[in-house]
């Protein structure tokens, strides 16, 4: 976790504070909490969940090791069996632990390992079993690397394009399904937030680099020391990331931006238009930059633009 201290005192400071700030509000028995926790620096951690996680009589965890050293951290002691755990390994499983406790009339909050639970990290079944149920389920906002980073790409959307973003999670491992992938990511009018692992996000820089000159906001370790944002075209990607070995390191989270609808297209557009109607996009594109001599780069960005035009 980013953010240490040699010592703990002043973390379990905020736990007092805490209690005085959110110990005023209701926080019914037998229901869930959803708990936001930080996606690096322990100091991202909200006043309301630090009384919740103190209040509760259970918290079920994605890695109890892990949300053991965070709650001591500021101070707030649960037994073994306080902590229950639930990972995408055995969360319908566990989910029916966790509702047995919530039956009895348990406060029970549920964290990831960071950040909101339920988007990318496991939570989804849990809240559904539990909704299902009739019992009631509390989210309690945070951090998250999905918001963070969109409050800092700087996209400006065209107002003929759609607004908003949307959240794609992590980039496909399979070939197959990576191009499947990149075709729908490339005809979206919105922005896509993309998460990778280190160990992959060289391979995923490569396959987006085909996107050519459309921008991307990269964010590296984001809220840790080491935290690096940048924004740079997607065929800029690899060679950024080979710039500085450190960049290899760390968890990522990746803005695609859309395409600027008021781009005039490249190539001509009867060509590739008939090209389109009968082959796939890649072979469309190749053939369409054979034909016409422009840019391979600059074909796909028309040809994504026809394709957000006619959806």
């Amino acid at each position: 976790m980013g953010n240490r201290v040699s010592s703990n005192t002043v973390y379990a400071q905020a736990l007092a504070t805490a209690t005085d700030v959110a110990a005023a509000q209701h926080y019914p028995q037998g229901a869930l909490y959803v708990v936001a926790t930080p996606i690096g620096n322990l100091a991202d951690i909200s006043l309301r969940a630090l009384h919740v996680l103190n209040l509760v009589e259970t918290i079920a965890c994605e890695d109890t090791r892990h949300s053991q050293a965070l709650l001591r951290a500021f101070g707030i002691n649960k037994t073994s069996a306080q902590l229950v755990a639930l990972h995408q390994h055995n969360e319908s499983e566990a989910s029916n632990a966790v509702i047995e406790r919530i039956r009895k009339g348990e406060r029970v909050a549920y964290v990831s390992d960071a950040g909101t639970p339920g988007v990318s990290d496991p939570g989804a079944r849990l809240v559904a079993a539990v909704q299902a149920l009739g019992f009631k389920t509390i989210p309690l906002p945070g951090a998250s690397c999905v918001t963070a980073l969109m409050s800092v790409a700087g996209s400006s959307v065209d107002r003929q394009a759609s607004q908003g973003f949307v959240f794609a999670g992590f980039f496909p491992a399979k070939a197959a399904e990576r191009n499947e992938f990149l075709n729908h990511l490339g005809a979206q009018a919105r922005c896509v937030v993309l998460l990778e692992a280190p160990h992959r996000i060289e391979a995923t820089a490569l396959a987006l680099s085909v996107l050519g000159s459309r921008t991307i906001t990269v964010g590296r370790e984001l809220t840790k020391q080491f935290e690096e944002i940048a924004t740079i075209t997607a065929q800029e990607f690899p060679t950024w990331l080979k710039a500085n070995a450190s960049r290899l390191r760390g968890e990522f989270a990746l803005v695609v931006h859309p395409t600027p609808m008021d781009i005039e297209p490249a190539c001509d557009l009867r060509v590739l238009k008939l090209l389109l109607g009968e082959l796939p996009l890649k072979t469309a594109v190749r053939l369409a930059a054979e034909i016409t001599g422009e840019p391979k780069n600059r074909v796909y960005e028309s040809a994504l633009a026809l394709k957000t035009s006619s959806m």
